[in-house]
């Protein structure tokens, strides 16, 4: 049946974003009910499309849904979508995206005769700010969000990947919402209304540059295709068969690379030993060590690379990805079908091992009703009709254990506590959190810079946050008292750490029956790679995205600096809330063993789908697109200044001919079609950068909105800290917090009112709750928690490394610094 086999959603409006949303529902066994108009969801006719011109992406966003043909012509056309609305418990409204001829119905009427229905509505921008009528696309979005100018030759110009990335982002989030709803709804009340930003869903990605941007000032540039700032290497390479995916952030990483290369005088440059250093030479490492990493396979330097753990792995075609008899065993890649053809898409990342998600499925034609859609009772059905306090966030009652580090899992329980999860962080003071900083050294401790660091205090807001050693007994037994107590626990650390320090869940399950945890390993627990190093980089190198990304005769291309963090944090997030919701239903908590490696791999799927039946690789378009022409990023006046436009249909493209002086390719009829202009997108291009390189990039957006015509400005990451769209909907919020002081936080993209969730505390201080949770929720006295102090299993400041040496050397006196 499914976790969430009682729930019933209605899907009204063309967005890749409410259809990704809504098929994470189906996922799970909901039942989803597409409304479409008698021609078919616009997404029907998107490319890439399968040999018989079935769309890969509509595919890969509506299997295991059905259809309703809804013609807004017919007198009844008004009362049967409403009957369908007032009979489900979820609305997915996509219709300011795409309106795709839904006939009008009343929502706020709806509600207030169901009081037990969530609503979801998406748009591109929300519905107030100066972007909000902006004409939009995929790509033009990504501009504005800071996620194409980084990319690409230091020359320009910047490339992006292809336009799939915004409607996942934006349905991971939709998704969110809806399934926290869905978990408040089983402690009785009514349903919620939210409004979805596809812009801000894309920030996710954005905020650790963003914020790195806001610490550091204005460091960062455009330094070269598969090149990042704040590392190197950290980027692909060409081996003698196959492309390689590099990261070496850490120094013993950086050694260890050097070493496998033999070459030792790099290793031992002092001038080289910071990623961030070595992004000032990149030039003079790379003439030394890429003609090295050509000797040797893409899969010897793997096998290499894992002895000496480096985070290293080979970067996938397509057909690499269709080949991996891993994947599809653990349901990654899963069966399709698409009318009468038979082929292959991504299948859920959302990896629950007691309630495993729907293995595959069917393509609805339109009209089509799934043979298997769920006809029982469903929760509107089952909940009271009362009324939930507005202010009451909807994970109110869940607490969660977050022995996460970095981006990505801090990023899941970040989420969780913003939507009122009570989180508590566990650290300690001789390993607390990376992202506070890997320098030890007495300057760096002392000076408390480890306090300072921005990205850790993006990440970790709205938790309370303990220090425990856990490789001590008296640290273990503390936090399997904290689990005791828990909902849930989450864990991004490699996937045996935690059942060495006998905090498995083969033991925590033992304890609390009812618990779900999550591991969010970089390939998953068990998985042939379970062992291998991984960053976000490292993810998006092996996911198979680079493949299809960049200019036909060139490298694959990565996107961003570490892409698979963000990805991985907001579907570990979506996992957690599906168990909850079986939890709650059950009794019964479990595993999920989310590979964040895996979460890349929707980016790619439509490929995945063409390439499973045409047998062909993928075309590569470069800035270009299969559908859109004009498409690509257009250079405007001043250094470095870059816009994104799309003429996506024939009226848009007639008014921007209008707009650039081009009246004679209006008058043209035969330049009416996109393929007609394909065969002189050069000229076009050209008649393009004419009229975009003598103004500035806003002021081209302007007009270019002003005329209708899809068009963002390619922004640096710290441009966002100063966007007019986003202060005027105050997604950026003022937090103060010691050691820092007063900073910006951005806000969750979901909205239940006009503003944002507040921000309710800023990230903890290093050990600053405990004893407010040790006395609070474990009860320990004055005099236990002075004694865990006094031999170290607690603490509120970092050990630096001549003090942890030396604590490690004696075990019974360690530091009693507070």
């Amino acid at each position: 049946m499914g976790v969430l086999s009682h729930l019933r959603v209605v899907e009204i409006g063309s967005s890749a974003a409410t259809s990704y949303c809504a098929r994470l529902f189906a996922d799970f066994g909901a039942d989803v009910q597409k409304v479409e108009p008698p021609t078919g969801d616009p997404l029907r006719r998107t490319a890439p499309v399968t040999p018989s011109g079935q769309s890969a992406w509509f595919a890969f966003l509506n299997f295991n849904k059905s259809s309703n043909i809804v013609d807004a012509t017919d007198p009844d056309a008004i009362t049967r979508l409403t009957a369908l609305i007032e009979n489900c418990d979820i609305l997915v409204d996509g219709r300011d995206v795409g309106s795709a001829d839904c006939p009008p119905v009343d929502i706020a009427a709806i509600r207030q005769r169901r009081p037990g229905l969530t609503y979801l509505e998406a748009s591109w921008f929300g519905h107030e700010g100066p972007y909000a009528e902006f004409a939009a696309t995929d790509s033009t979005v990504r501009a504005l969000a800071g996620l194409v100018k980084l990319v690409g030759p230091v020359e320009g110009p910047p490339l992006h990947a292809p336009d799939f990335q915004t409607g996942i982002l934006a349905g991971l989030w939709g998704f969110i919402a809806l399934a926290s709803s869905a978990v408040a709804r089983m402690q009785g009340g009514a349903g919620r209304s939210w409004s979805l930003s596809i812009f801000e869903s894309s920030l996710a990605v954005s905020e650790y540059l963003l914020f790195e941007a806001f610490a550091r000032g204005d460091v960062m540039h455009r330094i070269g295709t598969n090149r990042f700032w704040p590392g190197f290497p950290l980027g692909i390479y060409e081996t003698k068969r196959g492309w390689l995916g590099v990261t070496t952030w850490t120094p013993a990483q950086w050694r260890a690379f050097c070493d496998m290369l033999g070459l030792a005088e790099l290793r031992d440059d002092p001038a080289l030993v910071l990623a961030e250093d070595r992004v000032q030479h990149m030039e003079d490492i790379e003439r030394q060590f890429v003609p090295k990493l050509r000797e040797r396979t893409a899969q010897d330097w793997f096998e290499e690379g894992l002895k000496r753990k480096i985070p290293i792995v080979p970067v996938p075609e397509i057909s690499d990805l269709l080949r991996d008899t891993e994947k599809k065993a653990r349901g990654v890649i899963v069966p399709v079908l698409l009318g009468e053809e038979e082929g292959l898409t991504v299948g859920s990342m959302q990896r629950l091992t007691l309630t495993p998600p729907r293995g595959g499925g069917k393509v609805p034609a339109p009209g089509e009703h799934q043979a298997y859609a769920n006809r029982g009772t469903h929760l509107t059905a089952l909940m009271s009709s009362g009324c939930i306090d507005s202010d009451r966030q909807p994970l109110k009652d869940v607490r969660v254990i977050d022995f996460s580090m970095g981006w990505a899992g801090p990023l899941c329980t970040r989420t969780l506590g913003d939507l009122g999860a009570d989180v508590i962080k566990i650290e300690a003071i001789q390993y607390p959190d990376w992202f506070r900083g890997v320098d030890r050294s007495p300057a760096y401790v002392h000076d408390h810079l480890y306090e300072k660091a921005m990205c850790y205090c993006i990440m970790n807001r709205n938790k309370r946050g303990i220090t425990l050693d856990l490789t001590r007994p008296q640290g273990l037994i503390l936090a399997k008292r904290l689990v005791v107590e828990a909902d849930v626990v989450v864990s991004n650390y490699s996937v045996d750490v935690l059942p060495k320090l006998g905090l498995g869940y083969d033991v925590l399950k033992t304890l609390n029956p009812r618990l779900v945890m999550m591991s969010m390993s970089a390939f998953g627990v068990d998985s042939v790679h379970r062992n291998c190093r991984g960053y976000g980089s490292t993810l998006e190198q092996g996911s198979g995205l680079p493949s299809v990304i960049g200019d036909p005769d060139g490298p694959p291309v990565m996107s961003h600096v570490a892409f698979g963090d963000p990805v991985g944090g907001l579907n570990g997030c979506a996992a957690v809330l599906v168990a909850l919701i079986h939890a709650r239903n059950t009794g019964q908590g479990q595993f999920i063993d989310l590979a964040q490696i895996e979460c890349m791999m929707p980016f790619a799927a439509p490929w995945i789908t063409v390439g499973s039946i045409g047998g062909l690789p993928p075309p590569k378009f470069g800035n270009r697109h299969p559908q859109f022409v004009p498409h690509g990023c257009f250079r405007s006046a001043g250094e470095d200044s870059w816009i994104m436009i799309a003429a996506t249909d024939e009226d848009m493209w007639q008014r921007l001919t209008v707009l650039i002086g081009r009246p004679d390719w209006a008058a043209d009829a035969l330049l009416k079609s996109a393929e007609a202009r394909r065969a002189i997108e050069d000229v076009i291009e050209e008649g393009i950068t004419v009229w975009t390189r003598s103004r500035d990039a806003d002021e081209a957006m302007s007009e270019l909105q002003a005329a209708r015509v899809a068009a963002g400005v390619a922004r640096m990451p710290k441009d966002l800290l100063t966007d007019r769209h986003l202060a005027s909907r105050a997604f950026l919020q003022d937090v103060e917090r010691d050691f820092v002081g007063l900073h910006p936080q951005p806000s969750m993209p979901i909205r239940e009112g006009e503003g944002p969730y507040a921000i309710r505390t800023a990230a903890p201080t290093l050990g600053q709750h405990n004893r407010d949770v040790l006395s609070g929720i474990l009860g320990l006295s004055d005099a236990e928690i002075a004694q865990l102090v006094k031999e170290g299993i607690i603490g509120v400041a970092m050990l630096s490394e001549g003090e942890l040496s030396q604590a490690e050397k004696v075990p019974s006196d360690k530091s009693t610094r507070q």
